[in-house]
């Protein structure tokens, strides 16, 4: 029986995963690979967060089943952080569920509320499961714009007029993955009353709410009045307190979205590890300075990654938020595409980097660099990146 699966069918090859195949053979074979192509922190959580971890993991009852939508504190711990953070008011019990990190809430979201047929507004270019977890449950995409200006609000309208059957839902990720691109309060505040005007959910995607640089705070959809009626939001752990393979994160806001995605997971799953979510509770209520320091971190990683590589013929815009820059490929080479040049590059530079069709057909043209290596790491592959231009004839500035 060699017939393909119905949904294998409707996934296609993993653009990004066959440059991860390249960097790991590479690293086999001894090469020092300097690899800017995941979102992996590799900064450590808090000490405390590990210690309260630890300790409860001693304790005998913690290791059966858990809830599958958090325990009560990790929930109230996550409204507490609402509250705090932007003003929101939210209901632990019914606004409120913990998640296996925000990418399987949005799959599992999709399963609970698409049916076969129903059209889902999606950015392009954008983060893999804002369209294939829709994908898997059977609904068809139709991609919007990701740059948040006024195109795409003509994009979002002609999708109501000529789309059949109407879109039910909106996809949106500001700060952005993979472009950085940001938005204030004001684009939130027109999209809740365009949603509301055309009868669409939206899921706000805010995975990368703390990294935000030069002042300027991540706004949430959730602070406009209203927004509770069309809108839930995910955030996750990985990136604000480095706990990426933790697994924990949440979706809040509108309640029939929320208990629809209890529902769900009800049958899925039983929650994470208790541990663990005693740990994100250490995390979300104890000493804050951690996530400004991560903050500051990235920020000084941006600053050394924009100006080495500038230096080294690369021109790469400065991103206002998000662990990742997204560069266009080097005009003289921009003819190569982003998947042979980032192959080039793990090749002949040792820089792995992230092609930007792996994110949709409009990511062409570009890569998604992710500031996960130390600032002497970053000027090192800015000196490999260097020379592998200059052997491609690209004329660069003497540094």
């Amino acid at each position: 029986m060699s017939e393909e699966f119905y949904r294998m069918k409707r996934l296609p090859p993993y653009v990004i995963a066959e440059v991860n195949a390249m960097r790991h053979a590479a690293r086999q074979a001894g090469k020092d690979i300097i690899d800017l192509g995941m979102g992996n922190p590799d900064l450590p959580p808090p000490a405390h967060v590990i210690e309260k971890l630890c300790e409860v993991a001693q304790k005998p009852d913690a290791h059966g089943y858990s809830a599958s939508s958090g325990i009560p504190g990790i929930r109230r711990a996550q409204a507490n952080y609402y509250g705090r953070r932007f003003n929101v008011d939210l209901d632990p019990e019914t606004e409120v569920v913990m998640t296996m990190g925000s990418k399987e809430g949005l799959a599992s979201l999709a399963t609970a509320i698409t049916a076969p047929g129903d059209v889902v507004l999606a950015p392009n270019p954008s983060y893999p499961i804002h369209t294939f977890g829709f994908i898997i449950a059977g609904a068809t995409i139709r991609s919007v714009p990701t740059t948040p200006d006024e195109d795409y609000w003509r994009s979002l309208d002609r999708a109501m007029v000529f789309t059949v059957p109407r879109p039910s839902i909106l996809i949106v990720n500001y700060p952005s993955n993979p472009t950085a691109e940001t938005v204030d309060l004001a684009f939130y505040e027109r999209l809740v009353a365009w949603a509301k005007e055309n009868k669409v959910w939206i899921l706000s995607d805010l995975a990368y709410s703390e990294l935000y640089f030069d002042g300027n705070p991540t706004r949430s959809i959730l602070e406009v009045p209203g927004a509770k009626d069309v809108a839930v939001e995910f955030t996750s752990m990985s990136k604000t307190f480095s706990m990426a393979g933790w697994r924990v994160g949440f979706a809040v806001g509108n309640a029939h979205l929320i208990a629809a995605l209890k529902r769900v997971k009800s049958y899925l799953d039983y929650g994470a590890f208790t541990p663990i979510q005693a740990a994100a509770c250490a995390a979300l209520n104890g000493p804050q300075d951690i996530v400004e320091a991560n903050r500051k971190l990235y920020q000084k990683r941006r600053d050394v990654l924009v100006e080495a590589f500038g230096r080294a013929g690369w021109e790469i815009p400065s991103p206002k938020a998000s662990m990742f820059a997204w560069a266009p490929l080097p005009p003289a080479l921009k003819e190569m595409g982003s998947l042979e040049f980032s192959k080039q590059l793990l090749t002949h530079a040792e820089v792995a980097v992230a092609p930007g069709v792996g994110y949709g057909e409009d990511g062409e043209g570009f890569v998604r660099i992710a500031m996960v290596e130390n600032e002497q790491r970053l000027r090192q592959a800015a000196r490999n990146v260097k020379r592998y231009l200059i052997s491609m004839g690209v004329n660069t500035p003497a540094i």
